[in-house]
């Protein structure tokens, strides 16, 4: 029995200071590296729009909640919107920079559609 779990535990990829699979090798591929760069994107984005939003320069003539949510979810549609066909640039440059910390990935600049 104590042959059975020496194998199994042998078999095993554990790795890291605290036992347990980072994952960080899913992050090396150009795909992955693209996908992050566009959700950072994205939520950069929505940041700047939810400041925005807060900062009122007047007082809305309709108001309510059902406005507020409903105008919460246009703006992430928006802004989803916005990092697939017009990206402000700030999602490539993370993707870049984190490219170059890779070797694996440093034979050509990564690409965030």
């Amino acid at each position: 029995m104590t042959a059975d779990v020496a194998g199994s535990v042998a078999k095993m990829q554990i790795t890291g200071a605290t036992g347990l699979d980072t994952g960080l090798s899913r992050a090396a591929s150009k795909e992955n590296l693209a996908k992050a760069g566009k959700q950072f994107e994205t939520v950069f984005t929505g940041m700047m729009l939810k400041s925005m939003r807060q900062a009122k320069l007047a007082d809305p003539l309709f108001d309510s909640k059902a406005l507020d949510t409903f105008r919460d979810m246009q703006d992430q549609k928006f802004v989803q919107a916005m990092a697939d066909h017009a990206p402000l640039g700030i999602g490539r440059a993370m993707t870049d920079f984190l490219a170059r910390s890779q070797p694996a990935l440093n034979t050509e600049p990564a690409k965030s559609d």
